[in-house]
């Protein structure tokens, strides 16, 4: 099973600009509760307590607001310990700055400052409020414009993502072409909406049939690009040569240089009359017959090196026997307790006489977390 991605939350995506300018919005609007608590204690509290409880109900607004949208469903670890610390400090700014003396009777001068006080906060609520809606404001164009740019890019890679697809279902055979004296089963399951195996069942001018099966590291586009590079070679180099080696040889020059220092394990299988075969192997996992694995000499991937050669052998097949080829999908199918399926599972599946699709739907309800190719070729009487 694929482990879930982690999902980034909204303050880790957010430009700093749009976080910044959101923080102080809600410092300004909650900076108001500070003026209309003064506006409540009729212009008693003492200059410093007005000022300072103005700004800390901005600056434990900001607070909460932040703590919520980065803790999101745990808000409540941050929001507890800031109420205890907000209570605290109101209460010893209470008792260390304490209202003046409520008068019972005002005259001229108690009147006119009380006027000039209530008209100051009055203005205070209308600036504070005016730049907390503007900055609201600006978050919310600011946002929405990128939200907007954000999906606008989301299609046009969904709509790269289809059209590759497309142009990858056309590279794999869905049905492999009929063999004389073989039949060919083959089954292709990408992980994602491109993958990175690749597999070819391309008939020779001799008669004979041309079996590759491959992986390239990486994944997304670029892995289905060359994909399709490769694919594109071995048709263009199996008309030129039928020797395996050979074949791979050109496939690895091609590739030197052009993987963005990725690489491509492949196995080239050459079928002929009689059941014999000749096979070549660039780094990829060996072939099985009959559920026996057939060690062959280690070889360089394609595209490490352009010196690297590759070995050509030859084998029988009996009438009856099954060879199988497959990409490491399927071994590294991994289940919820995040073990693998494993090569010993697959192995003893293979001699028990599993079908390619078996195997293939196997490491699927096990857990894929990987592209899953698996290629039978059985030798007919």
């Amino acid at each position: 099973m694929k482990t879930r991605p982690t999902t980034p939350g909204p303050w880790q995506t957010t430009p700093r600009k749009a976080k910044y300018i959101f923080l102080a919005a809600v410092f300004f609007v909650f900076a108001s509760l500070g003026f209309a608590g003064d506006i409540m204690d009729m212009g008693r509290q003492p200059p410093l307590r007005f000022a300072v409880s103005v700004v800390l109900s901005g600056l434990f607004a900001g607070s909460y607001a932040a703590s919520g949208v980065a803790l999101r469903k745990q808000f409540w670890k941050a929001f507890i310990p800031l109420f205890l610390l907000q209570f605290t400090c109101m209460g010893f700014l209470g008792h260390w700055f304490p209202d003046g003396p409520l008068l019972v009777s005002m005259g001229p001068a108690d009147v006119d400052h009380l006027h000039n006080r209530l008209a100051f906060d009055g203005v205070g609520i209308i600036v504070t409020v005016t730049l907390g809606y503007v900055g609201f404001v600006y978050v919310s164009i600011s946002e929405g414009r990128r939200h907007l740019r954000g999906q606008l890019e989301k299609t046009a890679l969904e709509s790269e993502m289809a059209a590759a697809r497309e142009v990858q279902g056309m590279m794999v055979p869905e049905h492999p072409p009929q063999i004389a004296g073989y039949r060919i089963e083959s089954v292709y399951r990408p992980a994602a909406e491109v993958g990175g195996d690749f597999f070819q069942v391309i008939p020779l001018k001799s008669g004979r049939t041309l079996v590759v099966i491959g992986d390239v590291s990486g994944k997304g586009l670029r892995a289905a690009m060359i994909v399709a590079m490769i694919v594109g070679t071995l048709r263009t180099v199996s008309g030129f040569t039928e020797e395996p080696g050979e074949i791979l040889d050109e496939l690895n020059r091609r590739l030197c240089g052009r993987t963005q220092e990725g690489f491509a394990t492949c196995l080239a299988v050459r079928l002929e009359d009689g059941g014999r075969f000749t096979l070549a192997n660039a780094g990829h996992l060996p072939l099985y017959v009959n559920g026996a694995e057939m060690a062959f000499a280690g070889s360089l991937p394609l595209g490490l090196e352009e010196s690297a050669s590759y070995e050509q052998s030859s084998l029988e097949m009996a009438d009856g026997d099954v060879m199988v080829l497959l990409t490491d999908g399927i071994a590294e199918a991994q289940n919820e307790q995040r073990v693998l399926l494993g090569f010993s599972r697959v192995e003893r599946m293979l001699r028990a006489g599993a079908t390619a699709r078996h195997v293939a739907e196997t490491a699927q309800e096990y857990g894929q977390n990987d592209d899953i190719t698996v290629i039978s070729v059985t030798r007919a009487a």
